[in-house]
């Protein structure tokens, strides 16, 4: 007998999801509009760094409306091809940007090591004018996305980050040339900027994976499902126990529950209640009960 839990909506299109896709949707139109508007300021101050900075924002910009497309995505209804629904493209939106940005991070120091040698002196006074606007535009961005918590938004709020702390390093760069020839200042605070952001994508990528390799979202918790289960009187041993995440927000549970001795029908709605109600508080989208009576040969094994 298998006790579904049907307590939580399987629409798969809730407030949340839907604020996610707006607050994307505006990181994607800012980071677009000021990604042209960065071209054009990189050309009329010769600044290699801007340019460059530039380049990684246009790969920001795609990365985030893969993003926002795949978001809009997982909000569709259920199917027979995805009976759980599309959370999950969610998920390999937050995968694809991860990569998308250790690779930008990774070309960014590529660039940036070679200028320690070879430094050329930018228009200040137009890098010191890019900079505040980027910060601004940047950072207006970065706080939408900061709004929600979603996976998928914590990877695209360290893409707008980067970019953040990027133009505030332009920005200390382009104060300290206006009083000192020193442009080996900007490779340097570039490199070090970008390695603090790389570590910290590397971490949420790792996530991502394990994530999308089904691994167990949270070991304390799965300790206190079994817990809860494992506390009701009539059961004897609990085993096939998993429980996977469909996005990095909504989980799902399946156990396989052995009684240490038969039950009555009554009894048995008794004890699917009971269970019922210890797991509501995990909050889990989908549960999925296999009761097996005392002595009974799990059919798994």
């Amino acid at each position: 007998m298998h006790n579904h839990n049907h307590s939580h909506s399987h629409s798969h299109s809730d407030g949340n999801s839907d604020g996610a896709s707006k607050r994307i949707g505006w990181a994607f139109f800012l980071n677009v509009v000021f990604t042209i508007i960065e071209f054009i300021g990189g050309w009329l101050t010769n600044s290699t760094a801007i340019m460059a900075d530039a380049v990684h924002d246009l790969g920001d910009s795609l990365s985030i409306g893969t993003a926002w497309g795949l978001n809009k995505l997982s909000d569709k209804q259920a199917t027979n091809t995805f009976s759980y629904g599309y959370k999950r493209f969610s998920l390999l939106g937050a995968l694809i940007n991860g990569l998308v940005l250790t690779t930008g991070s990774i070309w960014i120091l590529f660039e940036a090591i070679p200028r320690l040698s070879a430094p050329e002196m930018p228009q200040v006074e137009g890098m010191l004018l890019l900079s505040i606007f980027g910060i601004a535009v940047n950072g207006f961005a970065a706080y939408k996305l900061s709004e929600g918590n979603s996976l998928n938004e914590r990877i695209l709020n360290w893409h707008l980050l980067e970019d953040v702390l990027g133009w505030v390093a332009v920005l200390i760069v382009s104060i300290v040339l206006m009083f000192k020839p020193w442009p080996i200042l900007d490779p340097i605070l570039s490199i070090g900027f970008t390695l603090f952001i790389l570590f910290n994508v590397v971490r949420n990528l790792k996530e991502t994976l394990l994530l999308f390799l089904q691994a167990t979202p949270d070991a304390k918790q799965m300790e206190e499902v079994r817990k809860v289960l494992m506390s009701n009187d009539d059961v004897a041993d609990i085993h096939h126990f998993h429980i996977w995440s469909l996005d990095g927000e909504h989980s799902v549970m399946t156990a396989h529950v052995e009684l240490k001795q038969d039950v009555s029908v009554s009894q048995l709605r008794t004890l699917k209640d009971e269970l019922r109600l210890g797991l509501d508080e995990f909050d889990f989208v989908h549960t999925t009960i296999e009761i097996e009576f005392a002595n009974e040969d799990c059919r798994d094994e």
